[in-house]
């Protein structure tokens, strides 16, 4: 009997202590799970407060960037008005080289007009060429003038003028040689005759020897020396046969005898 009860209790004992051992086993798994739940909770604060803190930082780290940029901003409007002030600068010294150049220009086509006259001209006369100045020009034309015009003795006076003047100038053959024809038209065969001889002599290979001498044998006509004439005429055709004045002088030669 004993043994029964005893059994029993035991029994019952088991009985009621089934329920309160499951809930034990509950109350260890809800433990479990809270601290689970805890750890992770914890864990994304930990990860949140991370994630707050890598956002400071970068906030810190890009508040710099952003006054920079908007430094940078700034000068980049004060790099683009400098900019239009010196493209103004430029236009207007672009217009102010222009009006410079176009009076630069103006004022030395001015100085060239003013120069030309005064300038040395490039003259060709009797197979040559050479370069005079414009008083020198002037005056051999004006001498040439006289003789055209008839007035020969004014006309061998400045050509004589000339010569004394412009020693040197490339038109002291023509000089010299219508010196003596300014004689012979002014009836001054004596001073005519040296002249061409002189001419002659001093260049006997200019084009106007051959005429030179032609006007000695007239000269000589002239004042009744048909001998000196003569021989005059033989030397011209005899040294420049061929030319005009050798020509000229075989007709002269030929009504002398």
């Amino acid at each position: 009997m004993r043994v029964r009860v005893a059994c029993l209790t035991l029994c019952l004992a088991g009985l009621f202590s089934l329920p309160a051992r499951a809930a034990l086993f509950e109350d260890d798994e809800a433990r479990r799970a809270i601290l689970e739940l805890r750890a992770k909770i914890t864990a994304l604060e930990d990860a949140r407060t991370q994630q707050q803190q890598q956002y400071q930082q970068l906030a810190e780290s890009v508040d710099p960037l952003k006054r920079s940029i908007l430094d940078l901003n700034n000068q980049i409007e004060v790099l683009r008005a400098e900019v239009a002030r010196l493209r103004g600068v430029n236009e207007q010294l672009a217009y102010d080289l222009a009006q410079t150049q176009r009076k630069v220009a103006d004022q030395t086509d001015s100085l060239n007009s003013r120069l030309k006259p005064l300038e040395p001209q490039t003259v060709s006369l009797d197979g040559k060429q050479f370069q005079v100045d414009p008083e020198e020009k002037r005056q051999y034309e004006a001498a040439m003038g006289m003789v055209r015009r008839g007035d020969f003795g004014q006309a061998a006076d400045t050509l004589q003028s000339f010569a004394r003047r412009f020693p040197a100038s490339g038109y002291a053959d023509s000089v010299a040689f219508w010196i003596g024809n300014a004689q012979y038209g002014n009836r001054q065969y004596k001073d005519a005759i040296a002249s061409f001889k002189a001419f002659a002599s001093s260049r006997p290979d200019h084009p106007r020897t051959p005429d030179a001498l032609l006007a000695v044998a007239n000269c000589q006509i002239e004042l009744k020396d048909n001998k000196g004439a003569k021989k005059t005429l033989q030397e011209l055709i005899k040294t420049y046969p061929g030319t005009e004045a050798a020509a000229a002088a075989k007709e002269r030669s030929q009504a002398l005898r």
